[in-house]
């Protein structure tokens, strides 16, 4: 008996509904082109926080990889909840970095969920001096 017991626990699992499992992997990606360059910059840090009421709650935290992007900000032992979000660009680091001047040293891109783990991609197309986003795929 004690044997199957691992086997039942896995068998359990394997059909509890999808509303009670985590955020997928990739629920949430985001991805950055520097529009001057046209290459992806690495290392530029991300952050995602949550509106709750009045205030902003933190959420995750991260960095871009060599291609400019994180596959994966949303955190994946947790459902991503319709509401508001912010997803935050850090970039006046990533300018200085290269010895430049950049007008924005941070961009906030603000957007809202309408199903629990919907699946979100956020492109910025970044230059010194603008941006632009979109609802990506």
């Amino acid at each position: 008996m004690k044997k199957t017991t691992p086997l039942l626990m896995l068998a359990a699992m394997a059909f509890t509904p999808a509303a009670f499992s985590a955020a997928p992997a990739g629920t949430l990606s985001v991805h950055i082109l520097d529009q001057q360059t046209g290459t992806p910059p690495p290392g530029v840090t991300v952050t995602l926080e949550k509106q709750q009421q009045d205030k902003w709650t933190s959420i995750a935290s991260g960095k871009t990889d060599h291609d400019g992007r994180i596959k994966s900000l949303y955190p994946q032992d947790q459902d991503m909840q319709p509401g508001v979000y912010k997803v935050t660009f850090k970039t006046a680091e990533y300018f200085h970095g290269k010895k430049l001047d950049s007008f924005f040293p941070e961009i906030p891109v603000l957007f809202t969920v309408t199903r629990t783990n919907e699946k979100l991609h956020i492109p910025l197309l970044l230059s010194q001096y603008g941006y632009s986003t979109y609802k990506g795929s």
